[in-house]
């Protein structure tokens, strides 16, 4: 052990935290939704580049930092390969026709009366199979939001049940950046972190789901199930929709169930979308390819154009043709058949490297330790633990505005205290989900809260009470840590 390097203080150790905030206040202030979109990751370096000149003071040295931010981005790289094929996974899903049967089949299901459970549950079908709250608020989310006014339910009520539901997928889908980030920097699998989550979550997703039915029975209202099936038509003019299609993403949730690496199941994934996409979606691959010679070379040049890059653009004109049925303006026209390949996914492996330099100099600053220690002086249970982690990562949502630093500070910040105290890693992930995740929607000036409000065209301030899964989620996460219920400890997890 290296004697000259000193325990930072307590006021010290905050420094590089409060620069950040700071940081992220004005991008968010200046660049809104689009923050996240290179001004975070510049303020996450700054802020990192200011732990290491404060570190100085305390006998650490360029080396000692590049080690340990060296050492923080490796212990995330699996994670990155998966967002990668995602990106493919979402393409292929995409051209295939998967999403979309998803999208047409859920709509059948809406009602007046259930229309708010009902969004719910679409939204969290959607989101499982994409990983995207943002992706499924900003199409799915749109369209129903514009379904809901037509039913004349409160907005409000509509963005918190799509929400709910956008959230709860996001969280238990494996295609999640955040799902795979929070096990990650937890030391755990993602596998045994979603199995882990559904004890805090369906209870959760339940309670809403009973919330909204009671709400939706009460508003009631009547519908204009005319746009409902102009939408279903455009969906089944561009697609060949069936349900064969299912097979894949089924096929997917076997490879899961049987305990199959995370990779090569979601390869599989992607490429078993490629290959419905030939059989059942031609002209899909005819229209990307920009040939009809060869439909081999079509085929082949379609397939990997959607894993790598975006289609979006190829359904301009469905997307096109979605906002206007449901009157969306110019300001909040989105699209709902979209994805970005894996071209898509490198802003989030760009934030997701900038958050943990950040994280890994605060680590090896010593600052994280400092202020840990400061948190663990109070904690005399693991029901006090879980609780100064949910509130940690809440804590860094209202400041740092960023899901992500939400997860990767407190979960750096606290895998020590959790293995101290016998405490299996899949604890401590699930509470950063529980608590980081969801509660980044609720806050006005955190990206995701400027995103979906500017999305669905309703003020953070006007559907937080009703994002009733993302009000839970936190406190049920505590309560099963005070009441000790499926706290797994680390010798379970070994055997």
């Amino acid at each position: 052990m290296d004697t000259n390097l000193k325990m930072p203080t307590l006021g010290a150790s905050f420094i590089p935290i409060i620069v950040l905030m700071a940081l992220l206040a004005l991008n968010v202030t200046y660049f809104g939704a689009d923050s996240s979109y290179g001004p975070n990751q510049i303020a996450l370096l700054a802020a990192a580049g200011v732990a290491g000149v404060i570190g100085l003071r305390f006998g650490r040295n360029y080396e000692h930092f590049y080690t340990g931010i060296i050492d923080g981005i490796q212990s995330a790289m699996g994670a990155v390969i998966i967002l990668l094929l995602i990106g493919s996974l979402a393409g292929t899903w995409l051209i295939s026709g998967i999403v979309p049967a998803m999208i047409y089949y859920g709509l059948e299901i809406l009602n007046p009366s259930i229309f708010l459970a009902a969004s719910c549950v679409i939204c969290a079908i959607v989101s499982l199979a994409t990983g995207s709250s943002w992706s499924t608020i900003a199409t799915v989310g749109i369209a129903l939001i514009a379904i809901g006014q037509i039913l004349g339910i409160d907005t409000g009520w509509s963005a918190g049940a799509i929400i709910s539901g956008a959230y709860f997928g996001d969280k238990m889908s494996p295609l999640s950046d955040t799902t795979n980030l929070a096990p990650a920097i937890a030391g755990t699998d993602l596998f045994t972190h979603i199995k882990h989550m559904l004890w805090t979550t369906v209870p959760s997703i339940s309670i809403a789901l009973i919330v909204f039915l009671i709400v939706g029975f009460v508003q009631g209202g009547e519908g204009d199930a005319d746009k409902v099936l102009a939408l279903q038509g455009i969906i089944s003019e561009k697609f060949n929709i069936n349900g064969w299609l299912f097979l894949v993403p089924i096929g997917v949730i076997a490879l899961i169930i049987k305990k199959v690496p995370t990779i090569p199941a979601l390869f599989t994934g992607a490429l078993l979308g490629g290959i419905f996409a030939i059989i059942f979606q031609p002209d899909v691959i005819v229209s990307i390819a920009g040939e009809t010679a060869n439909y081999a070379s079509a085929s082949y040049k379609a397939i990997l154009h959607a894993m790598a890059l975006d289609t979006t653009d190829f359904f301009a004109a469905e997307n096109d043709r979605i906002n206007d049925l449901f009157e969306v303006e110019e300001a909040n026209r989105s699209n709902l058949l979209k994805a970005g390949g894996m071209l898509g996914m490198l802003n989030t492996v760009w934030l997701i490297i900038c958050a943990l330099t950040f994280g890994g100099a605060m680590q090896a600053g010593g600052f994280l330790k400092r202020i840990t220690r400061a948190i663990l002086s109070a904690v005399n249970s693991t029901g006090s633990l879980i609780a100064s982690t949910a509130g940690a990562s809440v804590f860094f949502n209202l400041t740092a505005s960023d899901q992500y630093i939400a997860i990767v500070v407190p979960g750096k910040m606290f895998k020590d205290a959790y293995k101290e105290r016998g405490l299996a890693p899949e604890n401590l992930s699930r509470v950063l989900e529980d608590s980081g995740t969801v509660t980044s929607v609720l806050i006005p000036w955190n990206t995701c809260g400027v995103a979906q409000s500017g999305v669905l065209g309703v003020a953070t301030g006007t559907y937080w009470i009703y994002c009733i899964f993302n009000l839970i989620s936190p406190l049920m996460t505590i309560a099963y840590g005070i009441f000790d219920v499926k706290i797994k400890k680390l010798k379970e997890a070994k055997s």
